[in-house]
């Protein structure tokens, strides 16, 4: 399996030039999925007993299976949270698989470990953390607010009144789904303010003053959120930062989606507090222009981290001793095993400096501002409310739910862009609605003007 022949050589040029003409390309498919049944009908069995052969199967990957993805680095991909990673970065990311590095500990990575808390640095200055804060490269925001929340608890746990207790955790329910998805990992119940917009800190307040007794004995941490995947609202950091000092609690803000406008003058303002977290999440696979998978957890205070990470056995104690080695990045997260997935970013940086990064994130912002615009002069549409950081809610005027499905399916069927519905909580009513997200600044504002007028 590893005897190297022509027919790899031959393999490995074919894969090479796929991978030139992806990324030197500004022209791609937006591709739609297709059933299981029909994929197995036009590529039948792949897995057998005598394999069917390199260049077949790269074949069908070429002419049936790629076809059946959505590049999330199309211009007119603006659903979800999409990400457009710097070509740089894609191509340090087969640099990354061809390396086989094992990124858990420093006596096996070294080389690429040092590159991502290269690359780390610089993310931490960002938040205007203090002195001694630092993080670690995570597969995404889930692993990473599950990582910052089991510290939290662990942290918690120390004092010994609380050692039976289940925890409580407090955020709002315009909090990301991970949120609430980790809580249950975690096992620590999880109480939502009710607001999808700002979560002020008068809001929490009064949410944490009408908790029960054991209720607030349960309390470890309250998580706030900086820009909303649904909408990019950012919650009131520093009134929520205040509280949690006073009440001693841990303060955690996923910033996973607007981390990466941290980056940009027109909108830092907005981010007062977050210097004050205990840990923050944010995913470079979002708006920092990096390949999936890729997030980070930054802590203030590390060493509590390794404290509740750490792994034990006979078998890592050569990786223990960091006095002779250096960081070992598993000891600060959930994962033992993890590739250096921070290291495409490091390349990119490198490659672009940080200059370049910051104008790609102000032009997002630029892009949801100029969709505002036209949104306002459109008779047929209207914003459901401001647009904030890259994130646009806007109505189509008479619409009922099921136009804003069959619309996004019309338009995903002919390849020509790919906005979904959402909802949006007004009052007691959750209204369905259609939103963009702007991370790729390659988007144009033709774009932005006939997906709108698509809205027929």
């Amino acid at each position: 399996m590893h005897k190297i022949d022509i027919d790899l050589v031959e393999m490995t040029m074919d894969v090479m030039k796929y991978t030139i003409d992806r990324i030197s390309s500004t022209q791609h498919k937006i591709g739609q999925p297709q059933k299981a049944e029909e994929l197995k009908a036009l590529v039948g069995e792949t897995i057998t007993k005598k394999g069917v052969g390199g260049e077949y199967a790269f074949n069908l990957w070429k002419k049936h299976l790629a076809k059946a993805n959505v590049p999330i680095d199309h211009p007119r991909h603006l659903a979800f949270v999409p990400a457009a990673p710097t070509r740089a970065a894609i191509m340090f990311d087969l640099v990354t698989s061809a390396s086989s590095i094992h990124g858990a500990y420093w006596m096996e990575g070294a080389g690429g470990i040092f590159c991502e808390n290269e690359a780390m640095k610089w993310m931490v200055s960002l938040t205007g953390l203090p002195k001694g804060a630092f993080g670690v490269f995570t597969s995404g925001g889930t692993a990473a607010n599950l990582s910052a929340i089991v510290t939290a608890r662990e942290h918690w746990r120390e004092n010994e009144a609380f050692k039976g207790e289940k925890g409580l955790i407090i955020t709002s329910i315009g909090a990301h789904s991970s949120i609430k998805a980790m809580a249950k990992v975690a096992d620590v119940d999880i109480l939502l303010v009710d607001t999808e917009d700002v979560m002020h800190g008068k809001d929490l307040q009064d949410t944490i003053d009408n908790l029960t007794t054991h209720q607030r004995r349960r309390l470890f941490a309250i998580v706030a959120t900086g820009g909303t995947t649904n909408a990019g609202i950012i919650d009131d950091l520093e009134g929520i930062a205040t509280i949690c000092e006073k009440e001693n609690l841990w303060f955690h803000i996923d910033a996973a989606y607007g981390g990466g406008a941290l980056m940009a003058d027109s909108v830092r303002p907005l981010f007062k507090g977050i210097e004050r977290a205990d840990s923050i999440t944010i995913d470079p696979h979002k708006w920092m222009f990096s390949p999936y998978d890729c997030g980070a957890v930054i802590y203030k205070n590390p060493e509590l981290a390794k404290q509740a990470h750490s792994q034990q056995g006979s078998y890592l104690d050569i990786f223990k001793d960091e006095g002779a080695h250096g960081f070992n990045p598993t000891d600060y997260q959930i994962q033992l095993t993890r590739r250096v997935r921070g290291l495409p970013l490091w390349f990119s940086l490198a490659t672009h400096g940080t200059d370049r990064y910051k104008e790609a994130v102000e032009r997002g912002i630029e892009l949801a501002q100029i969709a505002g615009k036209m949104i306002a002069e459109n008779p047929n549409v209207e914003l459901v409310r401001t647009p904030s950081l890259s994130c646009v809610l806007f109505r189509r005027i008479g619409w009922k739910p099921e136009d804003y499905t069959h619309w996004t399916y019309q338009n995903h069927k002919k390849g020509f862009a790919l906005v979904t519905p959402t909802k949006w909580k007004t009052g007691n009513t959750f209204e369905t609605v259609s939103r963009f997200c702007f991370i790729n600044p390659d988007t144009t504002e033709n774009d932005i003007k006939m997906i709108l007028d698509s809205m027929v």
